[in-house]
């Protein structure tokens, strides 16, 4: 009884907060009234995945929690094929990694070390876009995130493979890039749908309060780029 009754409760409080949501951000004038994107009061809910180990740092508790209504291609609907636990840590970068690699169109490989991208690059297949980005910085590449936005296939695995990754992420994985990491059950292999919905929000937490923007979902365009130095570059 204790069980459903926590579970019902969860449930109403959603409902009630959805509605909340949605009310508080009209104005008072019920006749003309027009919906702001940011309510008067503001009612989130996730749903716990896991508990951490341990947070940012050793001596910070964490958990992971997910969005009660599925964001599309978003890295919390990742598959987890094989590979230790997730840190804190972990999750962080991926979806650093995740986040960016998914904004191109062609194959993309982005390599991400401390949430900071250390190298970037688009080829014609998953090996050649590997190896572009990893050329960025060889050094930093050790021990990081490494995240495709296509197949990742043998031929591309094999390359990887020869580095040190903590986590490598794709929208799938053929049976031989499987088979390369067999014998690497430490790495962890990440398999997340592609989609283009992004967060309602970008949230970040402040001393006694949140800030709320929109998502950084712009694309700057090559038109959009303005040279301010004297020199040109090609």
């Amino acid at each position: 009884r204790f069980a459903l009754a926590k579970k019902v409760f969860a449930h109403t409080a959603q409902y009630d907060g959805a509605i909340t949501n949605y009310f508080t951000a009209l104005g008072d004038d019920r006749q003309h009234a027009t919906r702001s994107a940011y309510p008067d009061t503001l009612n989130l809910h996730y749903t716990k995945v896991q508990d951490m180990r341990y947070g940012e740092n050793p001596h910070q508790s964490a958990a992971f929690y997910r969005d009660v209504v599925a964001v599309e291609g978003a890295l919390a609907n990742y598959r987890q094929l094989q590979g230790k636990e997730l840190s804190y840590n972990n999750i962080a970068d991926a979806d650093a990694a995740w986040e960016c690699v998914k904004t191109f169109d062609g194959a993309a490989c982005v390599i991400i070390k401390h949430a900071n991208p250390c190298g970037v690059a688009v080829g014609a297949d998953a090996a050649e876009a590997y190896a572009k980005a990893f050329q960025t910085d060889p050094t930093s590449a050790f021990g990081g995130i490494i995240a495709f936005n296509c197949e990742l296939d043998g031929k591309a695995a094999e390359a990887v493979a020869k580095q040190f990754v903590e986590v490598l992420i794709a929208p799938s994985f053929t049976a031989d890039a499987r088979q390369v990491f067999e014998a690497k059950q430490n790495v962890r292999l990440l398999e997340i749908p592609l989609g283009g919905a992004t967060n309602g929000y970008d949230m970040k937490r402040v001393g006694g309060g949140l800030l709320l923007q929109s998502p950084d979902a712009k694309n700057v365009q090559l038109a959009e780029l303005k040279i301010v130095s004297k020199k040109q570059p090609t």
